[in-house]
């Protein structure tokens, strides 16, 4: 009789506790509903999608753009292609931008259900933000700046990487520039560009404290700025005044290594110009196709033949709709002498020099590549 009394005692205890168990449960579904989450990450992904692009010079409002990283792609695509975006007030040039990212606790694909109206939104803004055209950004760095003293002079010389964002570059493309050769260019755009120069900013020279940290460290972010804004502006990062900035110093240096015969100097030189090109790029220029003759002479005069028939091949794609081109007969002809040592196919080229010599050009007389960066002016 106890041991029955004792046994439904037991039972009765058990099933209030379970039901207790549920409700305390229900209440924590009730404080926490699966679809919170959702909304909220659908009303982030919306502003970032849609919103405009700000700059904030408070450290908080930067923290939070860094975390939700989303759609500042997308908006900083659009300011490069706005020529009339000031960058002014923004501390320094962002990071490069990440891909839009779901967020962890949001279900997207497969495993979501197929009767949430949120996770067919979310699904529908991602494949929008993953298929829209995004135009590439190009980021100006200065990476080191140092005092250099000279016999009459002495002068700070800044290095600057021009970076692509969201791309890893294998190797670096750089220049070296001193106070005096931004203040050229900006010289020369403001008297070709004055309109669209007007709301660009450029460091003043001054007369004492040029050599300090302070005084190196704010022109570096200055210098950083100024080539951003230039860059941004259509009209102007297509100018030969900007283009020619960067990379005719390294076409000048590189030609004279070459024509000394210091051909392993001479190589790494045009190899920062050809980078510097693409990165500006400017690859179908003539500028370009002298940068990649200087690489098919070092190459070759180096004893690296696969490089230089590589370079040959590069060059010939180029001037494929190009017949009258001066350096066509040169690259054909140094692409049919390195296919034949290097083991490669040469009758495409070798039909092409059969046409030039029936079109009446005289392939006896061509100069050689090298003959033809020594004679090539680089004003």
């Amino acid at each position: 009789m106890a041991a029955r009394i004792l046994h439904r005692l037991r039972h009765a205890l058990g099933a209030e506790g379970a039901r207790e168990e549920r409700t305390h449960d229900g209440v924590e579904a009730e404080d926490c509903p699966e679809s919170s989450e959702l909304e909220d990450d659908t009303d982030g992904l919306s502003t970032r999608l849609s919103g405009t692009l700000s700059f904030s010079g408070h450290e908080e409002d930067e923290e939070e753009e860094e975390e939700e990283g989303g759609g500042e792609e997308l908006q900083a695509g659009d300011a490069a292609q706005d020529g009339g975006r000031c960058w002014d007030g923004y501390p320094g040039l962002p990071p490069p931008p990440r891909p839009l990212s779901p967020s962890p606790r949001t279900e997207w694909g497969p495993a979501a259900r197929p009767g949430s109206l949120l996770t067919r939104q979310l699904q529908e803004l991602w494949r929008r933000s993953r298929s829209s055209f995004v135009p590439q950004r190009l980021l100006f760095e200065v990476t080191s700046a140092s005092v250099v003293s000279e016999r009459s002079s002495k002068y700070v010389l800044y290095t600057i990487y021009l970076i692509r964002s969201g791309h890893l570059d294998k190797a670096p493309a750089a220049i070296s520039r001193r106070y005096s050769d931004f203040e050229r260019l900006n010289r020369r755009l403001r008297g070709r560009f004055g309109c669209d120069m007007a709301g660009i900013a450029f460091p003043r020279k001054r007369l004492r404290r040029n050599f300090t940290a302070e005084t190196i460290a704010k022109r570096s972010r200055a210098f950083e700025q100024f080539l951003s804004h230039l860059h941004s502006i259509a009209e102007i990062r297509r100018s030969p005044e900007f283009l020619e900035f960067f990379f005719l110093q390294d076409l000048r240096a590189a030609q004279r290594l070459t024509c000394t015969g210091m051909y392993r100097e001479a190589l790494a030189t045009w190899a920062n110009a050809y980078r510097l090109q693409d990165r500006l790029g400017v690859c179908g220029s003539g500028r370009f196709l002298l940068t990649l003759a200087g690489l098919v002479v070092c190459h070759q005069e180096l004893d690296q033949l696969g490089e230089a028939h590589g370079c040959c091949e590069q060059a010939l794609q180029l001037l494929e709709a190009q017949d009258s081109h001066p350096l066509l007969g040169p690259f054909l002809q140094a692409h049919v002498h390195l296919a034949w040592k290097v083991g490669k196919d040469k009758r495409q080229s070798e039909a092409r020099l059969q046409g030039l010599q029936e079109a009446g050009v005289p392939l006896q007389q061509q100069p050689s590549l090298k003959e033809c960066l020594i004679k090539e002016p680089l004003e």
